[in-house]
C-alpha cells in the first residue's frame, strides 16, 4: 500500500512468500499482548510501590497519596476509547502498519519516558501534570494498539477449536504480570528503599520501550500477510468510523462491554489493590508479595488455556457463564468472610491464587465476546470499543474506589464490588443468548 510505513513494507517483503499457519499467529498474538500488559502492569505496580512517594510526597497520609495515584492511574482507562476512535481514522487512512507503528511507539514512549521524571521534590506539582499528561498517553495509545490480530487467528483455526485459539491472545496478561512483578520484586528486594525510590523503579518503565519494539516487529510482520490484507479486503477487519457502528450496533456494543465485566472486575483485585492493601496495612514484605503473584500468575496462564478447552466442549456462552457464577460464589465469600484480611499470610495467598485462577477461566474467553451480534464490517471495530468500554467500566477505577471504600468500610466491600461485576456479567449474557465466537 503506497500508504504504509517502512517498517509494514519491509514486513510484507519477508512475510508474503509463504502462508502463515495459526501457530505462528498465535506467537504474534501472545508477544504483542504481552508487551502490552508489560507497560500495563509496571505503571500499576509503580503505582503502588513508588508513585505516592514519589510525585506525592507532599501528603502525610499514606493512603491519601495512594488515592492520589490510583486517580492518576485510572486515565488510561478513560482515555483508551478516545484512542480507539483516533486510531482508527489513521488505520482507514493511512493503513494498519502506519496505525500499530505509531500506537505502540507512543506506548513504549510514554511508559520509558516516565522513567526519567523528576519528583515532587525536584519540580513541585508539575511533576504531576507530567505524569497524568504520560498516563493519557498510554491510554490513547493502548486504544490505538488494536490490531485485529486476534480475529486472523480464529479465523485460520479449525472450527472445531475456535475456543483454544480464542484463549491464545489473553495469555499475554499474566505474561506481562509476571516479568513486570518479577522485575519490581528484584529491586524491591535487593535495593534499600532509598535506592529503590531513587532509581530502581525506573529500570522497568526504561525497558518498555524495547519490549515495544520488538512486538511492533512481531505484529507487522503479520498485519503485512496476504492473509491479513485478504481479510481486510472482504470487510471482515474494516476500521469504520466509531458513530457510524454505534448508529447502527449501539446496543450491541453496551452488551458486548457488559459481557466481561466479571473478569475486569476481577482483573485489578488480585493484581493492584492487594499490593496496595498490603503496603498500606499489613507488614508483609511488597517485595515477598509480588512473587506470590507471580506464581498465581501462573496458575492464571493455566486456567486460561484450560478455559480454551472448557468452550470448544461446552461453547463459549457456557464457559462464560459458569466463570461468572463461580466469580460471584466467589465474591460472596470474599464478602461474608475476606481471605486477605489482617496480618494473615495463608489467607492473603489463598485469595490471590484462588482470584487468578478464576481470572484466568473467566478472560480466557472474553475476547470479543459477543461480536457475533455484530455485522462483519462492525466486528473489528466493535471488538476494540467493547474492550475499551469493559476495562473502563470494570477495571479502570477498581483499585481507586476499592481502596477508598475498603480503608473506610472493611475489606467485605471488595467481595461486594466483585459481585456486582458478575452479576453485570450475568445479566448481560442472559441478555445476549446467540453462541459466541471469536471474530
Amino acid at each position: 500500500m503506497a500508504s504504509s510505513s517502512t517498517l509494514e513494507r519491509d514486513a510484507h517483503r519477508v512475510s508474503s512468500d509463504h502462508k502463515v499457519d495459526p501457530s505462528e499467529i498465535a506467537v504474534g498474538v501472545v508477544i504483542g499482548r504481552a508487551s502490552e500488559y508489560f507497560d500495563f502492569f509496571v505503571y500499576g505496580i509503580a503505582s503502588v510501590l513508588v508513585f505516592p512517594k514519589v510525585f506525592f510526597s507532599f501528603e502525610p497520609d499514606a493512603l491519601t497519596a495512594t488515592l492520589y495515584s490510583f486517580a492518576i492511574f485510572s486515565l488510561a482507562f478513560v482515555a483508551r476509547p478516545i484512542g480507539s476512535a483516533i486510531f482508527m481514522a489513521v488505520d482507514r487512512r493511512h493503513g494498519r502498519g502506519v496505525k500499530l507503528t505509531i500506537a505502540l511507539f507512543l506506548l513504549g514512549g510514554s511508559t520509558a519516558a516516565i522513567s526519567f521524571l523528576p519528583g515532587y521534590g525536584q519540580i513541585g506539582y508539575a511533576a504531576i501534570y507530567l505524569l497524568a499528561g504520560l498516563r493519557i498517553a498510554q491510554g490513547l495509545a493502548l486504544g490505538g494498539a488494536w490490531d485485529g490480530l486476534a480475529s486472523l487467528l480464529a479465523m485460520n483455526a479449525p472450527v472445531e477449536r475456535r475456543g483454544w485459539y480464542a484463549m491464545i491472545p489473553q495469555l499475554g496478561a499474566p505474561l506481562g504480570f509476571m516479568v513486570a512483578s518479577a522485575l519490581f520484586s528484584f529491586f524491591v528486594v535487593n535495593l534499600t528503599p532509598e535506592d529503590f525510590l531513587d532509581w530502581g523503579w525506573r529500570f522497568p518503565f526504561y525497558c518498555a520501550f524495547t519490549i515495544n519494539v520488538v512486538a511492533l516487529f512481531a505484529r507487522l510482520r503479520l498485519v503485512a500477510t496476504d492473509e491479513f490484507q485478504g481479510l481486510m479486503e472482504k470487510g471482515r477487519l474494516e476500521a469504520v468510523p466509531v458513530l457510524e457502528l454505534l448508529r447502527h450496533h449501539a446496543l450491541d456494543v453496551w452488551i458486548g462491554a457488559f459481557v466481561p465485566l466479571a473478569a475486569f472486575a476481577l482483573f485489578h483485585l488480585v493484581t493492584i489493590f492487594p499490593i496496595s492493601w498490603i503496603t498500606l496495612y499489613t507488614d508483609r514484605s511488597a517485595g515477598e508479595f509480588l512473587i506470590v503473584q507471580f506464581s498465581a500468575a501462573i496458575v492464571c496462564a493455566g486456567a486460561i488455556a484450560a478455559s480454551g478447552l472448557i468452550a470448544d466442549q461446552i461453547g463459549r456462552r457456557n464457559a462464560l457463564l459458569m466463570s461468572s457464577g463461580l466469580i460471584g460464589l466467589f465474591a460472596l465469600g470474599s464478602t461474608i468472610a475476606p481471605l486477605i484480611v489482617g496480618e494473615s499470610a495463608i489467607g492473603q495467598t489463598m485469595y490471590v491464587t484462588i482470584g487468578f485462577m478464576l481470572l484466568g477461566l473467566a478472560y480466557g474467553q472474553t475476547a470479543g465476546a459477543v461480536t457475533s451480534r455484530l455485522g462483519a464490517r462492525y466486528r473489528y471495530t466493535g471488538a476494540a470499543l467493547m474492550t475499551d468500554l469493559a476495562w473502563m467500566f470494570g477495571a479502570g477505577f477498581a483499585p481507586l474506589l476499592v481502596l477508598a471504600l475498603a480503608s473506610r468500610y472493611g475489606l467485605a466491600i471488595v467481595g461486594l464490588y466483585l459481585l456486582s461485576g458478575a452479576l453485570a456479567s450475568l445479566l448481560a449474557l442472559m441478555i445476549d443468548r446467540s453462541e459466541m465466537r471469536q471474530v
